[in-house]
C-alpha cells in the first residue's frame, strides 16, 4: 500500500489544458489526452484533472473528457475535479473512469447533505476535499473560486473530516501555484487537524522541495502541475530522487 504518492496534475480551462498562475493567468499546452498519456507511461501514481472553470460557470462536470480519457485504457489511476456538486454527478465522474472526486465548490454550501450522499454512494475513500488557502497572518484564509473572495479557515470548516465523511485533504496554495519552488508549507502546518491526509499543490516544483513536504507525517502526497511537462520522463526523474519516500518504483525504465 502507498505511503507517500506523486499526483500529476493537469489543470484544464475551456477544455484545453493550461499552465495557471494563481489562477489569473493561463498558458495554453493543448489537448489535455496528450498530457495525460504522457504521465500515464512516466510512472506518476495518481494523474489529476482539475477542470477549474466547470463549477464557477454551472456546467458540471466535463463528462465528454471523461469519456475520452477512459477510451485511451490509462494504467494510472484518474482523479476528476470540478463542477462536481451532487451525488448523482460524482457517481456520474466515476461511472465514466474517475476513481476519486475532488471537491471544492460544494463544501463552501452551507448546505453539506449533497457531500454526505455522494459518500454514502462512493465511499469516503473516493472523495477528496479542495482547499484553496492562502496565509493572512497567524491564521489561513480559504479562497472561493466563484466570487473570489476569502475567509477565515477554521476546524469548523472540515468537521465532514471528523465525520467520515471525506478521506483526504488537498491543500492549494492558490497564490503561489505557477511559481517555481514557491510553495508555503506553513499552510501545511497551520491546518487545523493533523490527523488529516493533506495533498500537497501549487508552486512545487523541485524534488528537494517535495521531500522536505513528504517528510511530514500529514503529508500523503504531493501534487505537480506543469513542472512535470517541461521535459521528457519529468515525473520519472522527479520519484527518482525521492527514492525513500515514495514507495511506488518508477516504471517504463526503457524510456530512461
Amino acid at each position: 500500500m502507498l505511503k507517500k504518492r506523486l499526483v500529476a496534475v493537469i489543470v484544464v480551462k475551456d477544455g484545453r489544458a493550461v499552465q495557471s498562475f494563481g489562477y489569473r493567468r493561463y498558458l495554453p499546452l493543448g489537448r489535455p489526452e496528450i498530457l495525460a498519456s504522457n504521465l500515464d507511461r512516466w510512472g506518476c501514481d495518481e494523474i489529476l484533472v482539475l477542470c477549474i472553470d466547470r463549477g464557477r460557470q454551472g456546467l458540471g462536470p466535463d463528462i465528454g473528457l471523461l469519456k475520452r480519457l477512459a477510451s485511451m485504457r490509462l494504467s494510472t489511476p484518474l482523479i476528476y475535479g470540478g463542477g462536481v456538486m451532487t451525488a448523482e454527478q460524482a457517481a456520474l465522474v466515476v461511472h465514466h473512469g474517475a476513481d476519486r472526486v475532488c471537491i471544492d465548490f460544494a463544501l463552501h454550501q452551507d448546505d453539506v447533505q449533497p457531500i454526505r450522499e455522494m459518500a454514502v454512494r462512493l465511499g469516503a475513500q473516493a472523495l477528496i476535499g479542495v482547499f484553496p488557502l492562502a496565509r493572512l497572518g497567524t491564521g489561513l484564509q480559504w479562497l472561493d473560486h466563484r466570487n473570489g473572495v476569502s475567509r477565515a479557515f477554521s476546524r469548523e470548516n472540515i468537521a465532514l473530516f471528523d465525520q467520515g465523511v471525506i478521506s483526504e485533504a488537498m491543500i492549494i496554495d492558490w497564490s503561489h501555484e505557477g511559481c517555481a519552488g514557491a510553495f508555503d508549507i506553513q499552510l501545511v502546518t497551520r491546518f487545523p487537524m493533523h490527523n488529516v491526509p493533506l495533498i500537497a499543490f501549487g508552486g512545487i516544483s523541485e524534488p528537494s522541495q517535495a521531500a522536505v513536504l513528504l517528510s511530514l507525517p500529514q503529508v500523503s502526497a504531493v501534487a505537480v502541475g506543469n513542472f512535470l511537462n517541461y521535459t521528457e520522463l519529468a515525473a520519472q526523474r522527479f520519484k527518482q530522487q525521492l527514492p525513500d519516500l515514495l514507495l511506488r518504483p518508477t516504471t517504463y525504465s526503457r524510456y530512461v
